[in-house]
């Protein structure tokens, strides 16, 4: 078993409290904004194709065998904290992502990271930390955009005050073009992938995981307890029941690699997912809920959502009360949603939370349990034992 190795460092494990990092949330206002700015740039795209003259050659000469769709769309992300870097310290925004396992940030000199008024990121420069180590391995990352590519590094990382993982091998990005302008215009500079290492590039040991290593958490774990419409909090090396109602119900995972688990169940008013064995990944990258296009296009006609050129749907913002309660089944409990909450609405546009997304059998689950659904229920990540705990998570409102 390829993590058996850390049951027997837990032994040592250092006595110390479970550490707390602030998340803070992009407001309802700035994610509508952006999703707004993706329906123009398709709607750009479509007209620019159709200043062009296409006959069949250049046709066939565009023809691209069928690729698998990425699972990440890094421009949705609403939730982000603070990780510093090097000594002394460098001070980045990041999002903590379940739905990754890559550490990144931009570098000084950096391409397409940000603009010069608005967006601006902060960026590493390791020769202003003496924690620094050259790595020089390449680093690339593929999104649905382009790629955002470097190099490795490694230096220190420390997490909420003192929480210090040492030599931490991340990526330096000199070019972030393949995020698009939502990166450029997002609050965020890097990720900090909290999936497995199985999935990271080169196989590079996860933050978490060199925690264990170096015995400076409690435990194992770490939870997420994400507000609505207010911050949010990360817990290392333990939970805080104070967030939660009754007990944490946990479920085996189907797949160590990324947070997956299996479903028994999922419905939404007259809908009822009928496709086999059904998958999902548990992930804090993703702020909306995504399924397979066919089934989502049900989900959506179900509750009377209209597509929209982004393959997002709206809704009619009279009909939000009055939504169904989505009901997920996992581990032979149900986990339920109440309609006004598959809504994100800011001003007179209500967008509907469910996005279709087709993700090949053999790269991964079917389903994306984002953000929405991690803010109705706490949720703890057990990386010894391999399973995720719920529990009905505490109003913030």
């Amino acid at each position: 078993m390829k993590f058996l190795a850390f049951n027997l460092i837990m032994l040592s494990v250092a006595s110390a409290a479970p550490i707390k990092i602030q998340l803070f949330k992009r407001s309802d206002e700035e994610f509508l904004l952006a999703q707004v700015e993706k329906e123009r740039d398709a709607l750009r795209s479509l007209h620019n194709l159709s200043q062009n003259t296409l006959t069949s050659d250049n046709l066939r000469g565009n023809v691209h065998e069928p690729e698998s769709e990425v699972i990440k769309d890094y421009g949705n992300a609403q939730y982000y904290g603070i990780v510093e870097m090097g000594t002394p310290p460098q001070s980045f925004q990041v999002i903590f992502d379940t739905g990754s396992s890559n550490l990144w940030v931009p570098k000084v000199g950096c391409k397409h990271c940000g603009l010069p008024f608005v967006g601006r990121k902060h960026k590493y420069d390791h020769s202003k930390s003496s924690s620094y180590e050259e790595d020089g391995g390449d680093f690339e990352i593929q999104y649905g955009s382009g790629s955002v590519s470097g190099f490795f590094s490694k230096d220190s990382v420390t997490l909420a005050d003192d929480l210090v993982v040492k030599d931490q091998r991340f990526a330096e990005v000199s070019d972030a073009g393949g995020l698009g302008v939502a990166y450029s215009l997002g609050k965020f500079d890097g990720i900090l992938g909290l999936g497995f290492s199985s999935i990271s590039i080169d196989n590079t040991p996860t933050v978490f995981e060199n925690a264990i290593k170096q015995n400076i958490v409690e435990q194992p774990i770490f939870s997420f307890y994400l507000g609505n419409n207010s911050p949010g909090e990360l817990t290392f090396g333990g939970y805080d029941s104070s967030k939660f109602e009754g007990d944490l119900s946990y479920v085996k995972l189907d797949a160590a690699t990324y947070w997956q688990i299996k479903l028994d169940s999922l419905s939404l008013g007259d809908y009822t997912a009928d496709n086999g064995e059904l998958t999902a990944i548990v992930d804090s990258g993703t702020s909306l809920m995504t399924g397979p296009k066919k089934e989502v296009s049900k989900i959506a006609h179900a509750v009377g959502a209209q597509a929209n050129i982004v393959g997002q749907y709206t809704i009619d913002c009279e009909k939000v009360e009055d939504m169904p309660d989505l009901a997920i089944g996992i581990g032979g409990k149900d986990y339920t949603i109440p309609g006004k909450d598959l809504v994100i609405k800011a001003g007179n546009t209500c967008l509907f939370v469910f996005m279709g997304l087709d993700i090949p059998a053999s790269s991964g689950p079917q389903w994306i349990l984002g953000d929405v659904f991690m803010r109705s229920y706490y949720t703890v990540f057990d990386f010894i034992d391999e399973s995720i705990g719920f529990a009905k998570a505490k109003s913030s409102v």
